[in-house]
Protein backbone atom coordinates (compact mmCIF):
# COMPACT_ATOMS: atom_id res chain seq x y z
CA UNK A 1 0.00 0.00 0.00
CA UNK A 2 2.90 2.40 0.77
CA UNK A 3 4.37 2.02 -2.64
CA UNK A 4 1.21 2.74 -4.34
CA UNK A 5 1.54 6.22 -4.91
CA UNK A 6 4.99 5.96 -5.94
CA UNK A 7 3.92 3.47 -8.58
CA UNK A 8 1.49 5.86 -9.86
CA UNK A 9 3.73 8.36 -10.19
CA UNK A 10 6.40 6.14 -11.69
CA UNK A 11 3.50 5.50 -14.61
CA UNK A 12 2.64 9.06 -14.83
CA UNK A 13 6.31 10.66 -15.37
CA UNK A 14 6.60 7.78 -17.82
CA UNK A 15 3.39 8.69 -20.02
CA UNK A 16 3.69 12.43 -19.53
CA UNK A 17 7.70 12.33 -20.22
CA UNK A 18 7.77 15.41 -18.12
CA UNK A 19 11.65 14.09 -17.36
CA UNK A 20 12.63 13.53 -20.85
CA UNK A 21 16.37 13.79 -20.84
CA UNK A 22 18.61 13.03 -18.12
CA UNK A 23 19.99 16.44 -15.89
CA UNK A 24 20.01 18.13 -12.58
CA UNK A 25 16.81 19.40 -11.34
CA UNK A 26 16.27 22.24 -9.03
CA UNK A 27 13.14 20.77 -6.20
CA UNK A 28 11.25 23.90 -4.85
CA UNK A 29 10.93 22.91 -1.06
CA UNK A 30 9.21 25.09 1.28
CA UNK A 31 9.14 22.79 3.91
CA UNK A 32 5.66 21.98 4.17
CA UNK A 33 4.11 18.77 3.26
CA UNK A 34 3.53 18.47 -0.31
CA UNK A 35 6.81 19.83 -1.20
CA UNK A 36 8.72 17.48 1.31
CA UNK A 37 6.47 14.63 -0.28
CA UNK A 38 7.79 15.51 -3.49
CA UNK A 39 11.45 15.42 -2.56
CA UNK A 40 10.63 12.08 -0.83
CA UNK A 41 9.32 10.81 -4.12
CA UNK A 42 11.61 11.98 -6.53
CA UNK A 43 14.71 11.13 -4.46
CA UNK A 44 13.05 7.29 -4.94
CA UNK A 45 12.65 7.90 -8.42
CA UNK A 46 15.69 10.12 -9.54
CA UNK A 47 18.11 7.01 -10.15
CA UNK A 48 16.02 5.82 -12.65
CA UNK A 49 14.81 8.75 -14.21
CA UNK A 50 18.50 9.76 -14.28
CA UNK A 51 18.26 12.97 -12.35
CA UNK A 52 20.64 14.80 -10.02
CA UNK A 53 18.74 16.21 -7.71
CA UNK A 54 19.35 19.70 -5.47
CA UNK A 55 16.68 21.52 -3.15
CA UNK A 56 16.08 25.17 -3.50
CA UNK A 57 14.29 27.56 -0.90
CA UNK A 58 12.99 31.01 -0.93
CA UNK A 59 12.80 33.16 2.59
CA UNK A 60 10.27 35.58 1.01
CA UNK A 61 11.65 38.04 4.62
CA UNK A 62 7.53 37.90 5.21
CA UNK A 63 6.96 35.79 8.21
CA UNK A 64 9.42 36.51 11.92
CA UNK A 65 10.49 32.78 12.00
CA UNK A 66 11.27 32.36 8.23
CA UNK A 67 15.03 32.09 8.78
CA UNK A 68 14.62 29.03 10.67
CA UNK A 69 12.41 27.42 8.08
CA UNK A 70 14.75 28.21 6.32
CA UNK A 71 17.64 26.44 8.15
CA UNK A 72 14.75 23.52 8.24
CA UNK A 73 15.50 23.25 4.64
CA UNK A 74 18.87 22.87 4.60
CA UNK A 75 18.65 20.51 7.24
CA UNK A 76 16.25 18.46 5.49
CA UNK A 77 18.29 18.74 2.09
CA UNK A 78 21.05 17.20 3.77
CA UNK A 79 19.23 14.17 5.25
CA UNK A 80 19.00 13.09 1.37
CA UNK A 81 22.44 14.09 0.40
CA UNK A 82 21.45 16.85 -2.06
CA UNK A 83 22.62 20.68 -2.38
CA UNK A 84 20.67 23.14 -1.10
CA UNK A 85 20.45 26.49 -2.22
CA UNK A 86 18.52 29.97 -0.27
CA UNK A 87 17.66 32.55 -1.24
CA UNK A 88 16.09 35.99 0.69
CA UNK A 89 13.44 38.21 -0.47
CA UNK A 90 13.10 41.16 1.84
CA UNK A 91 9.63 41.20 0.94
CA UNK A 92 8.33 42.72 4.47
CA UNK A 93 4.74 42.29 6.25
CA UNK A 94 2.94 43.65 4.01
CA UNK A 95 3.41 41.96 0.81
CA UNK A 96 0.65 40.89 -1.13
CA UNK A 97 0.38 37.27 -2.39
CA UNK A 98 0.98 38.39 -6.20
CA UNK A 99 4.19 40.25 -5.31
CA UNK A 100 5.41 37.00 -2.99
CA UNK A 101 4.50 34.28 -6.31
CA UNK A 102 6.43 37.06 -8.38
CA UNK A 103 9.48 36.92 -6.14
CA UNK A 104 9.64 33.40 -5.83
CA UNK A 105 9.61 32.33 -9.03
CA UNK A 106 11.98 35.18 -10.11
CA UNK A 107 14.44 33.57 -6.99
CA UNK A 108 13.65 29.82 -8.08
CA UNK A 109 14.59 31.03 -11.42
CA UNK A 110 18.04 32.58 -10.27
CA UNK A 111 18.86 29.35 -8.19
CA UNK A 112 17.96 27.43 -11.67
CA UNK A 113 20.66 29.11 -13.18
CA UNK A 114 22.99 29.55 -10.48
CA UNK A 115 22.42 25.38 -10.26
CA UNK A 116 22.16 24.96 -13.96
CA UNK A 117 19.53 22.57 -13.15
CA UNK A 118 17.57 21.68 -17.06
CA UNK A 119 14.05 21.42 -14.25
CA UNK A 120 12.77 23.72 -11.83
CA UNK A 121 10.19 21.26 -10.13
CA UNK A 122 7.35 22.78 -7.94
CA UNK A 123 4.77 20.38 -6.27
CA UNK A 124 1.11 21.68 -7.21
CA UNK A 125 -1.22 19.19 -7.15
CA UNK A 126 -4.70 18.29 -8.02
CA UNK A 127 -6.31 20.30 -5.46
CA UNK A 128 -4.17 23.37 -6.29
CA UNK A 129 -5.34 22.89 -9.69
CA UNK A 130 -9.03 22.95 -8.74
CA UNK A 131 -8.49 26.02 -6.37
CA UNK A 132 -6.99 27.49 -9.75
CA UNK A 133 -9.99 26.72 -12.08
CA UNK A 134 -12.57 28.07 -9.43
CA UNK A 135 -10.94 31.17 -8.91
CA UNK A 136 -9.73 32.26 -12.57
CA UNK A 137 -13.73 30.85 -13.16
CA UNK A 138 -14.63 34.10 -10.72
CA UNK A 139 -12.07 36.23 -11.94
CA UNK A 140 -14.09 35.91 -15.14
CA UNK A 141 -10.90 34.38 -17.08
CA UNK A 142 -10.99 33.28 -20.57
CA UNK A 143 -10.60 29.64 -21.59
CA UNK A 144 -6.93 29.17 -21.25
CA UNK A 145 -7.32 30.25 -17.99
CA UNK A 146 -9.62 27.66 -17.49
CA UNK A 147 -7.13 25.24 -18.53
CA UNK A 148 -5.20 26.06 -14.89
CA UNK A 149 -1.81 25.14 -14.05
CA UNK A 150 0.53 23.13 -17.04
CA UNK A 151 2.38 19.81 -16.05
CA UNK A 152 5.09 21.67 -17.87
CA UNK A 153 6.04 25.53 -18.53
CA UNK A 154 8.89 27.36 -20.13
CA UNK A 155 12.40 26.93 -18.59
CA UNK A 156 12.53 23.85 -17.98
CA UNK A 157 9.56 24.13 -15.64
CA UNK A 158 7.75 20.65 -14.53
CA UNK A 159 5.05 20.47 -11.83
CA UNK A 160 4.51 16.34 -11.45
CA UNK A 161 2.41 15.78 -8.64
CA UNK A 162 -0.86 17.55 -10.25
CA UNK A 163 -2.98 14.23 -10.50
CA UNK A 164 -2.41 14.03 -7.11
CA UNK A 165 -4.30 15.28 -3.82
CA UNK A 166 -3.20 16.72 -0.99
CA UNK A 167 -4.31 13.68 1.17
CA UNK A 168 -2.48 11.56 -0.92
CA UNK A 169 0.52 13.21 -0.26
CA UNK A 170 0.36 13.80 3.42
CA UNK A 171 -0.67 9.92 3.93
CA UNK A 172 2.42 9.33 1.95
CA UNK A 173 4.53 11.49 4.60
CA UNK A 174 2.40 9.58 7.18
CA UNK A 175 3.21 6.04 6.02
CA UNK A 176 7.09 6.63 5.64
CA UNK A 177 7.40 8.17 8.99
CA UNK A 178 8.41 12.03 7.61
CA UNK A 179 6.20 14.12 10.23
CA UNK A 180 7.90 12.11 12.70
CA UNK A 181 11.45 13.15 11.75
CA UNK A 182 10.59 16.27 9.92
CA UNK A 183 9.58 20.01 11.73
CA UNK A 184 6.87 20.60 8.80
CA UNK A 185 5.97 24.17 8.05
CA UNK A 186 2.66 24.98 7.73
CA UNK A 187 2.33 28.84 6.26
CA UNK A 188 0.07 30.74 8.19
CA UNK A 189 -0.81 32.87 5.45
CA UNK A 190 -2.49 29.61 4.19
CA UNK A 191 -5.40 30.26 6.44
CA UNK A 192 -5.86 33.98 5.84
CA UNK A 193 -8.74 34.50 4.18
CA UNK A 194 -8.26 38.03 3.09
CA UNK A 195 -6.60 36.23 0.53
CA UNK A 196 -9.30 35.63 -2.04
CA UNK A 197 -7.07 32.28 -3.30
CA UNK A 198 -7.80 30.89 0.98
CA UNK A 199 -11.30 32.03 0.92
CA UNK A 200 -11.96 29.70 -2.15
CA UNK A 201 -9.97 26.82 -0.54
CA UNK A 202 -11.41 27.52 2.84
CA UNK A 203 -15.23 28.57 2.20
CA UNK A 204 -16.09 27.96 -1.25
CA UNK A 205 -14.35 24.59 -2.41
CA UNK A 206 -15.76 23.16 0.87
CA UNK A 207 -19.87 24.40 0.42
CA UNK A 208 -19.34 22.58 -3.75
CA UNK A 209 -18.09 19.02 -2.00
CA UNK A 210 -21.07 19.39 0.25
CA UNK A 211 -23.55 19.48 -2.52
CA UNK A 212 -21.57 17.81 -5.00
CA UNK A 213 -19.37 15.39 -2.78
CA UNK A 214 -16.10 14.37 -4.63
CA UNK A 215 -17.66 15.14 -8.26
CA UNK A 216 -17.62 18.86 -7.94
CA UNK A 217 -13.70 18.67 -7.56
CA UNK A 218 -13.64 15.88 -10.66
CA UNK A 219 -15.81 18.17 -12.59
CA UNK A 220 -13.71 21.48 -11.92
CA UNK A 221 -10.17 19.39 -13.06
CA UNK A 222 -12.37 17.57 -16.24
CA UNK A 223 -13.06 22.07 -16.95
CA UNK A 224 -9.16 21.88 -16.65
CA UNK A 225 -8.32 19.11 -18.76
CA UNK A 226 -11.32 20.26 -21.67
CA UNK A 227 -9.48 24.26 -21.81
CA UNK A 228 -5.78 22.92 -21.63
CA UNK A 229 -6.97 21.08 -24.47
CA UNK A 230 -8.04 23.70 -26.79
CA UNK A 231 -5.24 26.23 -25.43
CA UNK A 232 -3.17 23.36 -26.77
CA UNK A 233 -5.25 23.42 -30.56
CA UNK A 234 -4.52 27.48 -30.49
CA UNK A 235 -1.00 26.27 -29.97
CA UNK A 236 -0.89 23.87 -33.17
CA UNK A 237 -2.83 26.63 -35.05
CA UNK A 238 -0.03 28.64 -34.79
CA UNK A 239 2.47 26.39 -36.41
CA UNK A 240 -0.35 24.88 -39.00
CA UNK A 241 -0.83 27.88 -40.70
CA UNK A 242 1.69 28.22 -42.63
CA UNK A 243 1.15 31.54 -43.95
CA UNK A 244 1.93 33.41 -40.17
CA UNK A 245 5.26 32.24 -40.83
CA UNK A 246 5.58 31.39 -36.48
CA UNK A 247 9.27 31.84 -35.42
CA UNK A 248 10.43 31.21 -32.01
CA UNK A 249 13.46 32.97 -31.39
CA UNK A 250 15.05 32.39 -28.05
CA UNK A 251 12.68 34.66 -25.66
CA UNK A 252 10.82 36.14 -28.08
CA UNK A 253 7.82 34.88 -30.38
CA UNK A 254 6.90 36.52 -33.78
CA UNK A 255 4.79 36.38 -36.67
CA UNK A 256 3.39 37.91 -40.33
CA UNK A 257 1.33 40.65 -39.67
CA UNK A 258 -0.68 40.09 -43.01
CA UNK A 259 -2.88 37.25 -42.37
CA UNK A 260 -3.80 38.60 -39.24
CA UNK A 261 -5.42 41.81 -41.20
CA UNK A 262 -7.25 39.29 -43.20
CA UNK A 263 -8.75 37.20 -40.34
CA UNK A 264 -11.86 37.51 -38.34
CA UNK A 265 -10.83 39.68 -35.73
CA UNK A 266 -12.25 37.18 -32.97
CA UNK A 267 -9.54 34.46 -34.72
CA UNK A 268 -6.47 37.04 -34.93
CA UNK A 269 -6.93 38.08 -31.52
CA UNK A 270 -7.04 34.10 -30.58
CA UNK A 271 -4.16 34.11 -32.41
CA UNK A 272 -2.05 36.32 -30.73
CA UNK A 273 -2.94 35.57 -27.62
CA UNK A 274 -1.68 32.00 -28.09
CA UNK A 275 1.66 34.04 -29.77
CA UNK A 276 2.19 35.48 -26.37
CA UNK A 277 1.33 32.23 -24.51
CA UNK A 278 3.97 30.63 -26.70
CA UNK A 279 6.65 33.06 -24.89
CA UNK A 280 5.50 33.42 -21.45
CA UNK A 281 3.19 36.17 -21.81
CA UNK A 282 -0.53 36.65 -20.25
CA UNK A 283 -2.52 38.87 -22.60
CA UNK A 284 -6.19 39.20 -21.52
CA UNK A 285 -9.32 39.68 -24.18
CA UNK A 286 -9.03 43.20 -24.01
CA UNK A 287 -5.58 43.64 -24.17
CA UNK A 288 -5.58 41.38 -27.19
CA UNK A 289 -8.10 43.60 -29.15
CA UNK A 290 -5.58 46.32 -28.60
CA UNK A 291 -2.68 44.11 -30.12
CA UNK A 292 -4.53 43.23 -32.71
CA UNK A 293 -5.00 46.85 -33.69
CA UNK A 294 -1.41 47.33 -32.87
CA UNK A 295 0.04 44.44 -34.99
CA UNK A 296 -2.49 45.09 -38.11
CA UNK A 297 -2.35 48.90 -38.20
CA UNK A 298 0.94 50.06 -36.54
CA UNK A 299 4.22 51.14 -38.60
CA UNK A 300 7.48 49.61 -38.60
CA UNK A 301 9.15 50.46 -35.34
CA UNK A 302 6.32 50.80 -33.20
CA UNK A 303 6.46 49.32 -29.37
CA UNK A 304 3.01 48.78 -27.53
CA UNK A 305 3.88 47.50 -23.40
CA UNK A 306 2.06 44.55 -22.85
CA UNK A 307 2.93 44.87 -18.78
CA UNK A 308 5.37 42.26 -16.99
CA UNK A 309 7.90 42.69 -18.52
CA UNK A 310 6.95 41.98 -21.93
CA UNK A 311 6.47 44.45 -25.62
CA UNK A 312 4.83 44.17 -28.82
CA UNK A 313 6.77 45.03 -31.44
CA UNK A 314 6.39 46.00 -35.22
CA UNK A 315 9.76 44.88 -37.46
CA UNK A 316 8.92 45.49 -41.02
CA UNK A 317 5.81 42.78 -42.23
CA UNK A 318 6.11 40.96 -38.60
CA UNK A 319 4.82 41.27 -35.08
CA UNK A 320 7.12 40.17 -32.31
CA UNK A 321 6.41 39.32 -28.59
CA UNK A 322 9.47 40.20 -27.10
CA UNK A 323 10.79 41.09 -23.13
CA UNK A 324 10.91 44.45 -22.59
CA UNK A 325 13.32 46.89 -23.38
CA UNK A 326 14.70 47.64 -20.31
CA UNK A 327 14.91 44.10 -19.43
CA UNK A 328 16.99 43.56 -21.93
CA UNK A 329 19.42 46.56 -21.52
CA UNK A 330 22.55 44.40 -19.48
CA UNK A 331 23.06 45.23 -15.72
CA UNK A 332 26.45 46.07 -14.63
CA UNK A 333 27.72 43.51 -12.62
CA UNK A 334 30.21 43.82 -9.60
CA UNK A 335 32.41 40.92 -8.60
CA UNK A 336 34.02 41.50 -5.09
CA UNK A 337 34.77 38.94 -1.88
CA UNK A 338 37.47 36.93 -2.68
CA UNK A 339 38.57 36.52 1.17
CA UNK A 340 38.83 32.93 2.44
CA UNK A 341 35.31 33.31 4.12
CA UNK A 342 33.23 34.31 0.74
CA UNK A 343 32.93 38.21 2.38
CA UNK A 344 32.87 41.44 0.82
CA UNK A 345 35.03 43.40 2.28
CA UNK A 346 34.74 46.73 0.24
CA UNK A 347 32.85 47.82 -2.32
CA UNK A 348 34.04 51.40 -3.79
CA UNK A 349 33.53 54.21 -5.33
CA UNK A 350 35.37 56.45 -7.86
CA UNK A 351 38.33 57.95 -5.97
CA UNK A 352 37.91 56.21 -2.94
CA UNK A 353 41.63 55.86 -0.99
CA UNK A 354 40.68 52.37 0.22
CA UNK A 355 42.71 49.58 -1.83
CA UNK A 356 39.76 47.61 -2.19
CA UNK A 357 37.61 50.98 -4.17
CA UNK A 358 37.74 53.28 -6.51
CA UNK A 359 37.29 50.72 -9.40
CA UNK A 360 34.90 51.92 -12.55
CA UNK A 361 32.94 54.30 -10.20
CA UNK A 362 31.04 51.30 -8.29
CA UNK A 363 29.13 52.35 -5.35
CA UNK A 364 30.45 52.45 -1.66
CA UNK A 365 29.23 50.33 0.79
CA UNK A 366 31.97 49.80 3.46
CA UNK A 367 31.63 51.11 6.91
CA UNK A 368 34.09 53.54 8.21
CA UNK A 369 34.66 55.56 4.86
CA UNK A 370 34.07 59.16 5.01
CA UNK A 371 32.10 59.24 1.74
CA UNK A 372 30.59 56.06 2.15
CA UNK A 373 26.50 56.51 1.62
CA UNK A 374 24.51 57.52 4.48
CA UNK A 375 23.76 53.94 6.15
CA UNK A 376 26.40 51.45 4.42
CA UNK A 377 27.33 48.94 6.10
CA UNK A 378 30.47 46.58 5.82
CA UNK A 379 29.29 43.17 4.17
CA UNK A 380 30.99 41.01 6.52
CA UNK A 381 28.63 38.08 5.65
CA UNK A 382 27.12 38.46 8.78
CA UNK A 383 23.55 37.89 10.94
CA UNK A 384 22.14 37.07 7.37
CA UNK A 385 20.47 39.19 4.10
CA UNK A 386 18.63 41.68 4.24
CA UNK A 387 19.92 43.91 7.38
CA UNK A 388 21.39 46.60 4.68
CA UNK A 389 21.84 47.22 1.37
CA UNK A 390 25.27 46.64 1.81
CA UNK A 391 24.50 43.15 3.99
CA UNK A 392 25.83 39.69 2.29
CA UNK A 393 24.67 36.50 3.89
CA UNK A 394 28.01 34.42 4.93
CA UNK A 395 25.74 31.64 6.73
CA UNK A 396 27.28 28.84 4.67
CA UNK A 397 30.35 29.70 4.93
CA UNK A 398 30.45 29.25 8.75
CA UNK A 399 27.95 26.25 9.08
CA UNK A 400 29.43 24.24 6.09
CA UNK A 401 33.18 25.05 7.18
CA UNK A 402 34.62 26.86 4.29
CA UNK A 403 33.88 26.55 0.44
CA UNK A 404 33.68 24.37 -2.36
CA UNK A 405 36.73 23.45 -5.02
CA UNK A 406 35.01 24.84 -8.18
CA UNK A 407 35.66 28.17 -9.14
CA UNK A 408 33.43 28.60 -12.27
CA UNK A 409 32.80 32.21 -14.18
CA UNK A 410 29.28 34.24 -12.86
CA UNK A 411 27.65 35.17 -15.76
CA UNK A 412 24.03 37.30 -15.90
CA UNK A 413 20.56 35.77 -16.64
CA UNK A 414 18.23 37.94 -18.28
CA UNK A 415 15.72 39.45 -15.35
CA UNK A 416 11.91 40.34 -16.24
CA UNK A 417 11.03 44.00 -15.82
CA UNK A 418 7.89 44.12 -13.96
CA UNK A 419 8.41 41.55 -11.86
CA UNK A 420 11.51 43.42 -10.32
CA UNK A 421 13.92 40.47 -10.49
CA UNK A 422 17.75 40.66 -9.83
CA UNK A 423 19.01 37.37 -11.49
CA UNK A 424 22.47 36.28 -10.90
CA UNK A 425 23.99 32.58 -12.04
CA UNK A 426 27.65 30.57 -11.44
CA UNK A 427 28.87 28.26 -9.25
CA UNK A 428 31.84 30.10 -7.34
CA UNK A 429 34.15 28.71 -4.81
CA UNK A 430 33.51 31.59 -1.99
CA UNK A 431 32.93 34.25 -4.58
CA UNK A 432 30.24 36.73 -3.49
CA UNK A 433 28.58 38.72 -6.46
CA UNK A 434 26.42 41.95 -6.69
CA UNK A 435 24.30 42.66 -9.42
CA UNK A 436 21.73 45.52 -9.64
CA UNK A 437 19.21 45.72 -11.98
CA UNK A 438 16.84 49.06 -12.14
CA UNK A 439 16.03 49.37 -8.11
CA UNK A 440 17.13 46.40 -7.06
CA UNK A 441 20.14 45.07 -6.05
CA UNK A 442 20.62 40.99 -5.35
CA UNK A 443 23.38 40.06 -3.10
CA UNK A 444 24.39 36.12 -3.95
CA UNK A 445 26.76 33.99 -1.73
CA UNK A 446 27.60 30.65 -2.59
CA UNK A 447 29.94 28.18 -0.46
CA UNK A 448 30.19 24.04 -0.39
CA UNK A 449 26.93 22.23 -0.70
CA UNK A 450 24.72 25.45 -0.33
CA UNK A 451 24.13 29.37 -1.68
CA UNK A 452 22.59 31.79 0.49
CA UNK A 453 21.49 35.38 -1.33
CA UNK A 454 19.19 38.50 -0.36
CA UNK A 455 17.33 40.68 -2.96
CA UNK A 456 17.45 44.28 -0.99
CA UNK A 457 15.80 47.33 -2.47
Amino acid sequence: MERELLERLRAHLAEARLFPEPGRALLAVSAGPDSVAMLDLLAELAPELELELSVGHVDHGILPESGDVARRVESLAGDYGVQCRVMRLELGSGASETRARSGRYDALRAMQDGAGARYLVTAHHADDQAETVLFRLLRGSGLAGLAGIPARGRGGLVRPLLPFRREELEAWLAQRGIEERVALHRDPSNADERHDRVWVRRRLLPVIGERFGSEGERRLLDVARHAGADRRAWGAALRELKELEFRLRGDSVEVARAPLARYDKTLSEALLRALAREAGCRVGPRRAARLRRFATGSSSGRVMQLGAGWDAEIAFDRVRIVPSQSVREPAAAVECGDDDEGRVSHLGHAGCEHPEGGRGGRPHRAAGCARAPQGAAAADGGAGAGAGAGQLSGAGARRRGGLGSRDLPLAPRPARAGRRRAAARGEGAGRALRRRTGPLVMEYYEGRGMNRAALVE
